[in-house]
């Protein structure tokens, strides 16, 4: 792996204080707010210095039931060959469902299951023959664990590499939240997982409450994190590592003082290994936090949507559907499974070479609709799941939907009154309507979901709202007929 450095996640709202950062060496940009042929000046300007600028997707869902879609991996590798990056990187991680077609808006947790990892590692191999440079993919933060899972975190991770050699963005962060939300350790993950596999590095902060971290990217890198960067570091030198800041963004000053105490870090000489602290127990779910509790704002906050541009490929730059990888491929080398530990047989194995068994997948679409219904479309939650967890999780992700699409149609809560009364009117709407197409289209059907109720009461806002909801969906609102006769069916219900 190439040689990185420490950088940091471009953002639009940072773009003049990334210019200005001394010795700054990298940046990443997620991929999905970028077109390749309309780079932002500040991004553009990066690049002609020879700034090396690394995308980093958030909606491919590799870890969903579905292969993947041939779109947005081929828009994915055109961002790739746009910046020059020397690599992509992506989430374990699933963020839609296609039956029913629900979106998450969110990186939900893979359960760690055999039916699981064989997914996605088919998943990889398919994204890996699609894109034009080599993939990484990044340890997801979570609030709540799968019921039956048959793997440590270390154990699928080391699998994967094993598997599909691709390699890995260990988000230090991430470890801490799941110690946290989960009862995870750290140390361990990182004593099992094949380092040298180890792309780059995620150093973010985020924010305890009533028990639950939240992986905001919106506050200070904390001292625990900058601990768990320190273990990484006595294990290995990172070829890189990145600072990740998504909303609430510090001073300048600040930012250059975050990245100053990442690089004493990393400059550091190693230190002998650090025995393995215990595992923290997993703390009893307190209160649940208000609606607008801390949701992440960032990278996550966009997950399967592309919620800024929403840019398209170009056309006819298409990988071959279902594209496989020859036969016998064999991972790169180096990676190694835990001493003495022996995979049990994989998809391989279990299916002549042939790849994955749709029921293997059918299995996985089954568990990861249930529980994506039970979070964005009010059903039971499936059996083995910590209740009160999804409760805050429910919560967390009808708030963030609400952050997201203020962020993509800012002139709604002006429209509303401001954005306690933007905020209670989305959370109303959004509580039996969930996500099926991005937030863009989102923000359109609150709009005239608001319309058909003859909302708002104050006629000039309502002739406000209709006007922007004309403008964008370019159509004329539905007419008081078709309004009631909507409402009497449940659509306004």
């Amino acid at each position: 792996m190439a040689h990185l450095g420490v950088g940091i996640g471009w953002r639009p709202e940072i773009a003049d204080a990334v210019d200005r950062l001394d010795g700054l060496d990298w940046v990443e940009v997620v991929a999905e707010n970028i077109c390749p042929g309309h780079l932002p000046e500040a991004l553009q300007r990066l690049r002609e210095r020879g700034t090396r600028i690394v995308p980093h997707g958030v909606s491919l869902g590799l870890g969903g039931a579905d292969r993947p879609d041939p779109q947005k991996l081929a828009a994915l590798g055109e961002r790739a060959v746009a910046l020059g990056a020397p690599l992509v990187t992506e989430h374990i991680a699933f963020v839609r469902t296609s039956s029913p077609v629900l979106e998450a808006g969110h990186l939900l947790p893979v359960p760690r299951t055999r039916d699981a990892l064989d997914v996605l590692c088919e998943n990889v191999r398919i994204a890996q023959d699609a894109l034009p440079v080599p993939l990484a993919l990044e340890n997801i933060a979570a609030l709540f664990s799968w019921p039956g899972e048959e793997m440590t975190e270390g154990q699928f991770l080391t699998e994967l590499v094993e598997r599909t050699g691709v390699r890995l963005l260990i988000d230090v962060a991430n470890l801490h939240t799941n110690r946290v939300n989960r009862g995870e350790d750290p140390a361990a993950v990182l004593d099992a997982i094949p380092l040298e596999a180890l792309a780059y590095v995620h150093v973010a902060g985020g924010v305890e409450r009533d028990g639950v971290w939240h992986d905001t990217h919106a506050h200070p890198v904390p001292p625990v994190v900058l601990d768990l960067l320190a273990e990484l570091r006595a294990r290995v030198e990172p070829a890189g590592v990145l600072l990740e800041r998504d909303d609430d963004f510090p001073p300048e000053a600040e930012l250059a003082g975050e990245l100053a105490a990442i690089r004493e870090v990393v400059t550091a000489a190693a230190r002998p290994k650090p025995s393995a602290p215990k595992a923290a127990p997993l703390p009893e779910a307190g209160p649940e936090p208000e609606s607008g509790a801390q949701p992440e704002t960032g990278t996550e906050a966009q997950a399967g949507t592309g919620a800024q541009s929403e840019p398209q490929p170009e056309a006819g730059a298409q990988p071959e559907a279902g594209a496989q990888p020859e036969a016998g491929a064999q991972p790169e080398a180096g990676a190694q499974p835990e001493a003495g530990a022996q995979p049990e047989a994989g998809a391989e194995a279990r299916t002549g070479g042939r790849g994955v068994g749709e029921d293997a997948r059918t299995r996985v679409a089954l568990g990861q609709a249930a529980l994506l219904s039970a979070l964005v479309a009010g059903t039971p939650v499936p059996e083995g799941f910590d209740r009160a967890r999804i409760r805050v999780q429910v919560r967390a992700l009808a708030a963030k939907r609400a952050d997201v699409v203020a962020k993509v149609a800012p002139e709604l809560p002006g429209i509303l009154g401001g954005r306690d009364p933007y905020r209670k009117a989305f959370l109303a709407y959004a509580k039996g309507r969930p996500m099926t197409a991005g937030y863009r289209r989102d923000a359109l059907d609150f709009a005239e979901h608001l319309l058909i109720q003859d909302l708002p009461a104050d006629p000039a806002a309502r002739r406000r709202l209709t006007a922007w909801w004309q403008e964008r969906a370019g159509a004329r609102p539905p007419r008081r007929i078709v309004r009631w006769a909507r409402t009497l069916v449940g659509r306004a219900a």
